[in-house]
C-alpha cells in the first residue's frame, strides 16, 4: 500500500509510504530565486501569500488571543468565565496547504478528485493527543498516480532500465509528534509539529530492491522541490518516509506479480511498518535490515507480527515500537468539523499550464539541447536543492549576452554549455570541498564566471590565469575581472605558430618513445606533451592549439 521493495537472498516484497509534511508556504509556495522561467510558479496573489504557513498560523493564533482579551465578558451573551474555553475552537481547513499539495499531486500524474473528504482514524499513542488523526483515507483528493524510475536515478541492476511505480493516492493529514528513540528503553516525544498540515504520498507495491526504494524516494523528493511542494530535502526534516516490508518464500517456480516476473508465491507475506525514516541512505539501510530479520524469524520457525518498527541511524537491526492495528480498529469515521474540499476543475487546468519543469524534462534539456552527459545533468539537478542549476541557468544567459552566439552552429553552442557546465560542477565544486564552505551563487557572480568562460574560449587567457581569476573573486577579491586582468597584465601574449612547431619539436626529441606511441594509436598520450608545452611555455601556451601543432607534427588526424 506504498513504496514496495523485495530484493536478493529470498524474494521479498517491500511496501513503503513516502510522507512530505508542514512548512507550506500559502498559495505561491516557497519561491527559489530561479532564472529559469519555466520553473518559476506564477500563482502568487497578495504579500500575505509569502508568510509560510506556521507562521502565519502563529501569528493568527495570536491575533485571536489578543481580540478575544480585548472583548468585555460584560457584552457576550454568556456571562460565565470559563478558562477552558478562551483558546478553544473547532478545528478548520487551511486553504494554503491546498495548492502546494495539488502541484505535487499533478508532478506526480495523479488524478485530482473534484470531491474529497476528511476522516477521524482513532488511536491512542502518545504521539497523537488528541487519540486521533485527521487524514483522506477514503476520499483523498488525488489518486491513481505513475512514477518512472530510469537506469540513472540509481535503481537495482536487476530492474533493468527502468520501473514503473503506482501511486495509489495523496491525502491531507494531521502530522503527529516526533518520537526520538533513547535506546534501550526510552523515548522523547516532540510535539512542536503536532497538527501541522502534511500531504502522504502512497505507492502501490511495484518496488522489489531495496535499493530502488532508496532511488524512489529520492525521485520524489526531486518532484516536490521542482514545484515548490516541499521546502528543503529529508536531511533538514522537508519530508520522511514510513516504509512497510514484508517477505515471502521464494520457490522454483515463477509467477508474475504486479506486471513483473518474480520467483514465489503471489500473495505478500506479513508486513511491518518502520516509521519515520530522514534520510535516503537510512531507508535502503532499513529496508535491508528488516528484510533480513524477517528471514531470520521465518527460518528459524517463527512468525512475523504486523508492528510498528523504528531504526536508528547505523543500527544493525530495527526495534519493536508497537503493535500494528489492523484497518478496523482505527475505527474511522467522517471529520464532524471539517466538511467535504471541493476543487474545481477550472484550478486543476490552470495549475498543470503553470506547473514548472519536472527534474527528468530537464534532464532531457540538458541532454538533448545543451550536450551535457545524464551524469552531469542530474548532479546539477540535485545539488544545493538546485541553486546550481539555477546558476548555470544564469551563467548560460550572461554569456549569451557577453557575445553574440547567433552566428555558432549546435554543436560550437553545445560546446560552450558543457564548458559551463565544467566550471559550475567541478572547478566550483573543487574549490568548494578544497575551503569547506557551502555553496552560494554571490561568491562568484554569474556574470564574473561568464566573463571568464568568454576570455578563456577566445584565448585571451589561459586555462590557469582563468583559474586564479576564479579562485581570486571567490576568496572575496571585490574587482571586476576584467580590472583584475588589466591591473595585473593577465591578458595572454599569443605565440606565433613557429614558436608553438619548434616546442613541438624539441619535446618529440627529447621523448621518442612516448612519440612512437602516439604515431601506433596511443593519442591518450598526446595530454603529456599539451602539458609539458604549457608548463614551458608559462602561461602563453593555448591548450588547444598545442594539441593541434602536435597532431600536426606527428600526422596524426586533428579533432
Amino acid at each position: 500500500m506504498s513504496i514496495a521493495v523485495p530484493g536478493h537472498a529470498a524474494s521479498r516484497s517491500t511496501l513503503g509510504r513516502l510522507t512530505s509534511y508542514g512548512r507550506y508556504a500559502v498559495a505561491s509556495g516557497y519561491n527559489h530565486q530561479a532564472p529559469r522561467s519555466a520553473r518559476l510558479l506564477q500563482t502568487q496573489s497578495s504579500t500575505a501569500d509569502n508568510v509560510p504557513l506556521r507562521k502565519q498560523l502563529k501569528a493568527e493564533a495570536k491575533k485571536k488571543k489578543s481580540n478575544k482579551k480585548a472583548i468585555d465578558v460584560s457584552d457576550t451573551i454568556n456571562p460565565i468565565d470559563d478558562a477552558r474555553l478562551h483558546n478553544w475552537e473547532l478545528t478548520a481547513f487551511q486553504k494554503g496547504t491546498l495548492l502546494p499539495a495539488i502541484r505535487a499531486a499533478l508532478a506526480l500524474r495523479c488524478h485530482i478528485q473534484n470531491r474529497s473528504q476528511f476522516d477521524r482514524k482513532h488511536y491512542f499513542y502518545a504521539d497523537q493527543p488528541a487519540g486521533y488523526q485527521i487524514t483522506q483515507y477514503y476520499q483523498p483528493f488525488a489518486t491513481n498516480g505513475t512514477l518512472v524510475l530510469h537506469d540513472h536515478d540509481g535503481i537495482a541492476v536487476e530492474d533493468g532500465d527502468s520501473v514503473h511505480v503506482g501511486i495509489k493516492q495523496v491525502q491531507l493529514e494531521q502530522d503527529t509528534a516526533k518520537t526520538i528513540l533513547q535506546p534501550p528503553s526510552e523515548a522523547m516525544l516532540d510535539f512542536n509539529r503536532v497538527g501541522h498540515p502534511l500531504i502522504e504520498i502512497i505507492t502501490l507495491p511495484q518496488i522489489h530492491h531495496p535499493q530502488t526504494a532508496a532511488a524512489c524516494v529520492k525521485k520524489i523528493q526531486a518532484l516536490l522541490q521542482a514545484v515548490n511542494a516541499v521546502t528543503t530535502g529529508m536531511e533538514f526534516g522537508g519530508l520522511r518516509a514510513d516504509v512497510n516490508v514484508s517477505v515471502r518464500p521464494r520457490e522454483l517456480d515463477r509467477a508474475p506479480v504486479d506486471g513483473h516476473v518474480h520467483p514465489g508465491q503471489v500473495q505478500l507475506g506479513q508486513r511491518t511498518e518502520i516509521k519515520n525514516l530522514s534520510s535516503i541512505k537510512a531507508v535502503e539501510d532499513a529496508i535491508i535490515a528488516e528484510r533480513n530479520r524477517q528471514i531470520s524469524v521465518l527460518e528459524h520457525g517463527g512468525s512475523i507480527e504486523g508492528e510498528t518498527r523504528g531504526w536508528t541511524l547505523g543500527a544493525s537491526e530495527t526495534i519493536k515500537l508497537r503493535g500494528k492495528e489492523g484497518e478496523v480498529d482505527y475505527r474511522y469515521m467522517p471529520d464532524p468539523d471539517l466538511g467535504p474540499l471541493f476543487i474545481g476543475d477550472d484550478l486543476v487546468t490552470d495549475m498543470t499550464k503553470k506547473l514548472p519543469q519536472l527534474p527528468d524534462q530537464i534532464v532531457e534539456e540538458l541532454v538533448q539541447e545543451q550536450g551535457l552527459t545524464i551524469k552531469d545533468a542530474k548532479t546539477l539537478i540535485e545539488l544545493n536543492d538546485g541553486e546550481r542549476l539555477d546558476y548555470f541557468d544564469l551563467v548560460c544567459q550572461e554569456l549569451a549576452a557577453l557575445k553574440d552566439s547567433s552566428n555558432l552552429n549546435l554543436e560550437s553552442r553545445k560546446k560552450t554549455t558543457v564548458t559551463i557546465a565544467n566550471w559550475v560542477l567541478h572547478e566550483m565544486g573543487g574549490i568548494l570541498s578544497a575551503r569547506s564552505i557551502a555553496f552560494s551563487p554571490d561568491r562568484v557572480p554569474s556574470r564574473d564566471l561568464a566573463y571568464i568562460i568568454m576570455m578563456l574560449e577566445g584565448d585571451k587567457i589561459t586555462g590557469r590565469t582563468a583559474k586564479q581569476l576564479f579562485a581570486r573573486r571567490f576568496d572575496g577579491d571585490a574587482r571586476y575581472v576584467k580590472t583584475i586582468i588589466d591591473q595585473e597584465n593577465l591578458l595572454l601574449e599569443p605565440l606565433s605558430d613557429k614558436q608553438y612547431t619548434a616546442m613541438a619539436h624539441d619535446l618529440l626529441e627529447r621523448h621518442p618513445a612516448v612519440a612512437a606511441a602516439i604515431r601506433k594509436g596511443q593519442t591518450g598520450k598526446l595530454a603529456f606533451f599539451v602539458g609539458q608545452m604549457m608548463r614551458k611555455g608559462e602561461g602563453k601556451v593555448v591548450a588547444r592549439k598545442a594539441e593541434a601543432t602536435l597532431r600536426h607534427v606527428l600526422e596524426i588526424p586533428v579533432q
